[in-house]
């Protein structure tokens, strides 16, 4: 598991993690990721799922967490690059009712304008 920040034009900051995201060190690496960008108030946060095969529900909830932190503020975020078991999570769960959801990354980038 592997999670990379970088920023983009825009004042965009982009978080993509690969692997699995299971919890511990890899969940603490993303909750980490996030509380940066927050710090440093990047109000548009894209996390590009393309490469994670597998997440539970630890995962979720650190999703979640990151959502509510950057809706409370009036900030937004979108995810990325759900591959198929992923998504049908998403969707049993209702998650699709939660988060932005887009296919690609230029998708979720352009969705802020």
């Amino acid at each position: 598991m592997s999670v990379k920040t970088s920023t983009l034009e825009g004042g965009v900051a982009l978080l993509e993690a690969s692997g699995s995201l299971v919890g511990g060190e890899e969940t603490d690496k993303v909750r980490a990721a996030v509380a940066g960008f927050v710090d440093r108030e990047y109000q548009k946060l894209v996390i590009d799922l393309s490469g994670v095969t597998f997440l539970n529900s630890t995962a979720i909830g650190v999703l979640v967490a990151a959502q509510t932190s950057y809706t409370k503020k009036g900030w937004k975020i979108k995810l990325c690059g759900v591959n198929k078991n992923i998504n049908n999570i998403f969707v049993i769960t209702k998650l699709t009712l939660v988060f932005d959801v887009h296919d690609t990354r230029e998708e979720a980038i352009r969705s802020f304008a």
